[in-house]
C-alpha cells in the first residue's frame, strides 16, 4: 500500500474519486463539512491541516483494496497533474456591506501564518447560479442574510489561482456569528476604512475597492 507523506487538496480529491464517493459522502466519511471537500478541488495544491491529514490517513488505510489500487494508479499516472474532476471550479465571493462596514471571516489556512481574513465565499456547483451560492454560503458561514446588489466581475485569484466571481451584497438581517467553526475562527464587521489591515491591498480585486468607496457612513 502506498504511503502518503503529505495530503494536499489534489491527493484528497484523488482518494475521494478512488472511493467513488460524492462530496457529501466523502465529507460524511471523514467527518468534515461538504464545503471543505469542495475546497480541495478548488485548491489542489493546498496542504491540509494536521487533523485532516490524520483523518485522510485513516480513510486511506481502511479503504478496500480496489479503491487503494485506483488511488495509487491516479497518483502514479499524474502525481503533479491537474486535480481529479478536472472541471474548472468557480468560487462565488460575497462582499456584504452595511453602513461603513464590510463582512469578513477569519479562516484557518496552513499555507500562510495559519489565519487569513477573507470575504465569505463558496464553491459553485456545476450548473448552479453563482449569485445564489454567494448568498447561501454567507448565511451558512456567518448567519447573515444578504442580497446581491450587483456583480463586480471575475478574475483568477493572484494567490490561489482559483477563478473567483465577486458580488456586492446588501445586508438584510442576522447577527454575524461563526457558523462554521471547522473552517473559520471568527466573523466580524470590519470598518471599510481599515480593510487593508485585514486583506493586503495587492490581493484585493480593484472593483471591490471602488464599490466600497460608495458604502454609506
Amino acid at each position: 500500500m502506498d504511503v502518503v507523506d503529505r495530503w494536499t487538496g489534489r491527493r484528497a480529491a484523488a482518494l475521494q474519486a478512488a472511493l467513488r464517493m460524492t462530496h457529501e459522502e466523502f465529507a460524511g466519511h471523514l467527518g468534515v463539512a461538504r464545503r471543505t471537500v469542495a475546497s480541495w478541488h478548488a485548491r489542489p495544491d493546498v496542504v491540509l491541516r494536521p487533523e485532516l491529514q490524520r483523518a485522510l490517513d485513516t480513510a486511506h488505510e481502511r479503504a478496500p483494496a480496489g479503491a487503494r489500487a485506483r488511488f495509487s494508479h491516479q497518483l502514479n499516472a499524474a502525481p503533479d497533474g491537474p486535480a481529479v474532476q478536472g472541471q474548472a471550479l468557480t468560487v462565488a465571493i460575497a462582499v456584504v456591506t452595511r453602513p461603513d462596514h464590510v463582512l469578513l471571516v477569519c479562516r484557518r489556512d496552513a499555507e500562510t501564518s495559519g489565519l487569513t481574513w477573507q470575504f465569505p465565499a463558496g464553491v459553485v456547483k456545476p450548473g448552479a447560479v453563482p449569485e445564489l451560492a454567494a448568498v447561501r454560503e454567507t448565511l451558512a458561514e456567518t448567519g447573515v442574510h444578504c442580497t446581491v446588489r450587483e456583480p463586480l466581475g471575475e478574475r483568477l485569484h493572484p494567490v490561489t489561482g482559483v477563478r473567483c466571481a465577486y458580488y456586492l451584497c446588501d445586508y438584510l438581517a442576522g447577527d454575524a456569528t461563526n457558523q462554521d467553526a471547522e473552517e473559520n475562527v471568527s466573523v466580524i464587521w470590519a470598518p471599510v476604512n481599515v480593510l487593508t489591515r485585514f486583506i493586503p491591498a495587492e490581493q484585493l480585486y480593484p472593483p471591490i475597492l471602488h464599490a466600497l468607496e460608495g458604502v454609506p457612513e
